[in-house]
């Protein structure tokens, strides 16, 4: 990750929620590929990780790499939403799930309490092993799994049976949805709430278009 942003997000709120829900849809994105296609984009998935590893960024922009560029993916799918256009409706309800989830964790203060120390100890993994280490992967799935998959409302996959039971799947898909938290967070964050949705449509089209 650039320790200098190579793209310094407008001091907008629209403009930082657009992006932090296109971390969010990228996050859906990327669990829809890895179900049914077994593999998803290199850029797409290395930005999640290291946005949840990350957990005391240095500004706004290195949160997913400094450049737009590396949430396209979510940006894509957003564009679509906002512009109501033909979305894969399993990656819009992966979504629209993890905001409902992120609400959920909000109201657990030792839970996110528990996200945050044992996140702390993935970052001295991911020194050691690097951001996309298996073993790093690995334990981020862990985490989603003693953690949000506790809710009663719980995301099901919907992919290719023999691909979802490939070794790895299952934590690289845990972990996708984890940055998916970490994005919803971060939109919540910056004044995001599903209710502005649809009255700030239009502002988040312009946004988008600008992006």
């Amino acid at each position: 990750m650039n320790a200098t942003p190579i793209h310094t997000a407008p001091d907008d709120p629209i403009m930082r929620q657009t992006l932090a829900l296109a971390g969010v849809f990228q996050a859906a994105a990327v669990v829809d590929q890895l179900a049914r296609h077994g593999q998803a984009d290199e850029r797409s998935w290395e930005t999640l990780i290291r946005a949840t590893i990350d957990t005391d960024p240095e500004s706004f922009e290195a949160i997913y790499g400094g450049h737009p560029n590396s949430l396209r993916q979510g940006l894509e799918v957003l564009n679509a939403v906002v512009g109501r256009e033909r979305t894969d409706p399993a990656v819009l309800r992966y979504g629209f799930t993890l905001l409902l989830l992120m609400q959920k964790l909000r109201k657990q203060p030792a839970m996110l309490d528990t996200l945050g120390e044992r996140l702390a100890r993935v970052q001295e993994q991911a020194r050691h092993f690097g951001d996309t280490h298996e073993n790093v992967v690995a334990s981020l799935g862990e985490i989603y799994q003693d953690t949000i998959s506790t809710f009663r409302q719980r995301i099901v996959v919907q992919g290719e049976p023999s691909l979802l039971q490939q070794r790895m799947m299952p934590e690289r898909v845990r972990t996708a949805l984890l940055a998916g938290i970490r994005f919803a967070l971060l939109w919540h964050q910056q004044g995001g709430r599903r209710w502005k949705l649809l009255v700030q449509r239009n502002a988040m089209k312009k946004a988008l278009d600008r992006l």
